[in-house]
This record gives structure tokens, C-alpha cells and sequence, in this order.
């Protein structure tokens, strides 16, 4: 079994030490970014099919669950960020029995915090649901959406990313793509048959019914992908394997409990800004929250390609190549540049048309074409922000990514949210995104070029460009 693991290491030194760095950026990059794109369609498509009932309760319902489902990343980013950055930077110093035992910690470490995450939601799951800003109105779909997305469905969505993400560790970034997306493009033919009148007519129910199944074929793919190629890879769900090791366990949770607060913290501020949507009514938390769905289109791109750079900038960090890993920041950075502008200029111009694609009412399309209008422009800015916390993280620094966050939700956008929201009534909520990531590119790009001081580079290293 070892010799059959040893022939497959050559094809990973290549790309992680030899293959020119646009092309080894891309080739990691370009299936997580699409796999990333899949996804988002297939969040939109919950709010699409749920919007065609033409019914503003049943697609706020929706938007309520969704500070949940981003709960879900808390266990996501402690487990698969946290265990693709060490096995990762693990490779890097050719320790393979070492990955094999941190990706066993993280399978069975994030199967018991999404049980665990269930069983909570369940037993508290009507001060939830009041907190989540759900009123008489909107409480039974909001609660039957919940039922089958988080109660039932947390363990598979959550096995998912966290599989995706230590396949990805070692390379092979395709396979955990086509497991991502095998879910995602269920849940598209799913969706219609259990949401619309024609099929089950089960509205948001069914739309969590069909995330539910779509995951929980996603999971079997990975499980199929690990035991087929158990003896050329090393992702292990082995029992045997999983230890508690005190390096180990730190190392992770150095990366990962920083990255599961960021996203505590992202779920804070989106029920924030729901609760301040609520406050005028279904028809703008409907809205704002197409208006949010449509804007994640560009924003997983960003996380698509920061992710995909992590398992090059990781190894490069640990086996002590720096030019490689600057000249692999260097490309992703200018890469995303074109693509975030262009965005942003169609956003500003097709709001109302992208909107009315959702719900046919004017009022939810008024409101959601100032509300993605607002929110598109951040787009330009957040890839400095992103791509920087995830070069931190890849090199097993927690802290930054931390600091990050807390400036971004607690600091930044939070206040800003109660600030524009009394100049400017509802409206305002949307521009609060925006001021946040302005002032955090401006932070990112001083701490990269701290960054880039501190291992010896120059900003425009030719040595760095050529690598």
C-alpha cells in the first residue's frame, strides 16, 4: 500500500513545486471557483423556484434560515480549513503518515459538531427562530425550511465542505469540485419537483427537503472517492488513524477556531441586518435577500479562488520556497482584478432586470435594485481582503484572519449598519458592506507588503514573477 501512495507523489511535486505558477494556480483555482459558482446557483435556485410561487412569506423564510446555513461554515472553517492548511503544509515537508491522521481528526471531529449543531437547533428551536426575526407571519414556513435544512440536514451539508476541502489539500482540487457540484446540480432538478404546484407544492419545505437529499448525495460521492482510491491518496477516514495529538488538535485549531469565528461573526451581522430589514416588512426582507443571493455570485468567486490558492501557497510556506508563493499571491490578485470590476458595472446597470428575474412585484423589485446596487460595490475591494486572509491561513496564522474579522463585522460594518440605516431609512443597510471593505483593502495591502518584508521579498520581486 505505501510503494502504490509513494507513485502518486511525483504528480503532486510537479504541480505544487515545478508546474509554471499561472497554470498551477489555474489548474488548482479554476474547478473550485467553478465548483464555488455551482454552489451559488444552487442557493439562488432555492430562491428562485421558492420566488416563482410569487408568495413574499415563503422566500423571506429563506432569507431568515440563511444566518443558520452560514452557522454551518463556523464547523466548515474549523475543520476544513483548519485541516487542509496542516495537511497541506504537512505535504510540504513530506509527512504523509501526519496528514493521514489530521485528515481522520477532521472527519470525525466536524460528524460530531454538525450532530451536535442539529441537536441544539432542535432543542432550542423556537427561541431561534424568534431571534432569527421570524414573527406570525412567516413562522411556519420559516420553521418547516429549518426542519429540513439544519435539524436534518446539517451533518451532510457540513461532511460535504469539509470533504471537498481535504481532497482538495493534496491537489486534486478537480474530484472535489465534481463531488461539490454533484449535490448542487441535484438540488437544481430537485428544487422544482418538491417546491412548485405542479410537483409537491411543499414551497420553502421542499426547497430544505431538496438540499437535504442533494447533500446527502454529495457525502456518498466523496465516501465512494476516498474508499476507490484508499491506497493512492492520503485523506483517511480510518478509525485507526485518528488521534488527539497535541501538535495536531493546536495546529488545526490555530487556523480553524479564528476562521469559525469569522464566520460567527458573519452570521451576527446578517441576522443584524435582518432584523433591521424586518422592521419593514416581507416584501423588503424578500429583497434583500435576492439581492444578497444574486451578489454571492462574485463574492464565491473571490472564495473560490482563495481557497484554490491555499494548498500551493501552504506548501510552497512550508518547504521554504517563498519566491513561489509570492509570484502564486501575485497572479491571483491580478487575476481577479478584470473580473470584479466587470461584475460591478453589470450589477450597478441590470439590477432591476437580475431582481425581476426572482418575484414579479414592483415593490420587491424597487427595493432589491437600490439593495444590490449597494452591494455590489464592494466587489473590487473584498478580493484584497479575502485572498489576504486566506494566504495567513494557509501558513497556519490564525491571528490575522481574527483581526480581520473582528474589524469587519464588530468595528466596521455592524456600526455602519445603524449608522446609514438612520440617514438613509432601509436603503442605507445596503451601503454598510461597502464602507467595510473599503477601509479593510486598504489594511490587507499594508499587511501584505508587511508580509513580503518579513520573508525577505520585494513587492516586485523579478525573482518572485518568474518562480
Amino acid at each position: 500500500m505505501i510503494n502504490k501512495v509513494k507513485q502518486s507523489k511525483p504528480s503532486r511535486t510537479y504541480l505544487f513545486e515545478e508546474m509554471p505558477v499561472s497554470k498551477a494556480v489555474l489548474q488548482l483555482t479554476i474547478p473550485t471557483v467553478i465548483s464555488s459558482l455551482v454552489m451559488v446557483i444552487y442557493n439562488l435556485s432555492d430562491t428562485y423556484f421558492v420566488g416563482l410561487l410569487n408568495d413574499p412569506v415563503e422566500t423571506a423564510a429563506v432569507t431568515l434560515i440563511a444566518p443558520v446555513m452560514m452557522g454551518f461554515n463556523a464547523v466548515n472553517n474549523l475543520f476544513g480549513v483548519g485541516c487542509s492548511s496542516m495537511m497541506s503544509r504537512a505535504l510540504g515537508r513530506k509527512e504523509y503518515d501526519f496528514v493521514r491522521r489530521t485528515a481522520s481528526f477532521g472527519f470525525y471531529g466536524s460528524l460530531t459538531c454538525a450532530l451536535l449543531f442539529s441537536f441544539l437547533c432542535l432543542t432550542f428551536r423556537h427561541p431561534l427562530l424568534t431571534i432569527l426575526g421570524a414573527d406570525t407571519v412567516t413562522w411556519n414556513a420559516t420553521d418547516s425550511y429549518l426542519y429540513w435544512t439544519v435539524i436534518w440536514g446539517a451533518a451532510p451539508a457540513i461532511l460535504n465542505v469539509v470533504f471537498a476541502y481535504m481532497v482538495r489539500a493534496e491537489g486534486a482540487a478537480l474530484h472535489a469540485s465534481i463531488g461539490t457540484m454533484s449535490g448542487c446540480l441535484l438540488n437544481i432538478i430537485l428544487d422544482p419537483i418538491f417546491i412548485l404546484p405542479w410537483g409537491f407544492h411543499m414551497g420553502a419545505a421542499g426547497a430544505g427537503l431538496a438540499t437535504f437529499l442533494s447533500n446527502c448525495v454529495a457525502c456518498l460521492y466523496f465516501l465512494i472517492l476516498i474508499l476507490a482510491r484508499r491506497k493512492s491518496t492520503y485523506v483517511s477516514l480510518s478509525p485507526r488513524d485518528f488521534r488527539l495529538e497535541r501538535h495536531m488538535v493546536t495546529g488545526v485549531c490555530a487556523v480553524g477556531i479564528p476562521s469559525a469565528i469569522q464566520n460567527l461573526l458573519n452570521v451576527t451581522s446578517m441576522t443584524v441586518l435582518n432584523n433591521f430589514t424586518a422592521a419593514y416588512g416581507a416584501d423588503a426582507v424578500a429583497a434583500m435577500g435576492i439581492a444578497q443571493k444574486i451578489n454571492m455570485v462574485p463574492i464565491q468567486m473571490a472564495v473560490g479562488f482563495s481557497q484554490g490558492c491555499m494548498p500551493i501557497i501552504s506548501y510552497n510556506y512550508s518547504g521554504q520556497n517563498y519566491p513561489r508563493m509570492k509570484a502564486s499571491i501575485d497572479f491571483a490578485f491580478r487575476a481577479l482584478i478584470p473580473i470584479m470590476f466587470s461584475v460591478t458595472l453589470g450589477y450597478f446597470v441590470f439590477a432591476g432586470p437580475l431582481i425581476s428575474l426572482f418575484m414579479k412585484n414592483d415593490t420587491i423589485v424597487g427595493y432589491g435594485t437600490w439593495f444590490l446596487r449597494g452591494m455590489c460595490l464592494m466587489l473590487p475591494f473584498l478580493r484584497m481582503d479575502f485572498l489576504t486572509v486566506s494566504i495567513y491561513q494557509s501558513m497556519g496564522d490564525g491571528r490575522i484572519p481574527l483581526f480581520f474579522a473582528i474589524l469587519r463585522k464588530l468595528i466596521l460594518e455592524i456600526p455602519a449598519l445603524i449608522l446609514f440605516d438612520r440617514i438613509v431609512p432601509m436603503y442605507g443597510l445596503a451601503f454598510a458592506q461597502f464602507s467595510a471593505e473599503f477601509i479593510l483593502a486598504i489594511v490587507a495591502m499594508m499587511m501584505l507588503q508587511r508580509l513580503y518584508r518579513k520573508l525577505g521579498l520585494k513587492k516586485d520581486s523579478r525573482r518572485s514573477r518568474l518562480a
